[in-house]
């Protein structure tokens, strides 16, 4: 499964907020250096969907907000 993702990183929230059908937006504390907010944005995500991390890959967009990402 491919969903679309919105990341707000250095947001006064940390929530997962479904957009659409395959799309999401997600606010998180972390800032938007060195990945951090990526790697909050999965864990978010796994914790979300009840999975693990290992299961969520980020396919396009890794120095954007805008993401593709795949869970297995």
């Amino acid at each position: 499964m491919r969903i679309h993702l919105k990341v707000m990183p250095g947001s006064s929230r940390e929530l997962v907020e479904k957009i659409d059908d395959g799309k999401y937006k997600i606010y998180t504390h972390k800032p938007a250096v060195e990945g951090k907010a990526n790697k909050a944005s999965i864990e978010m995500l796994a914790e979300y969907f009840n999975i693990k991390k290992s299961r969520i890959s980020i396919v396009k967009g890794a120095k954007s907000r805008d993401k593709i990402l795949k869970i297995q």
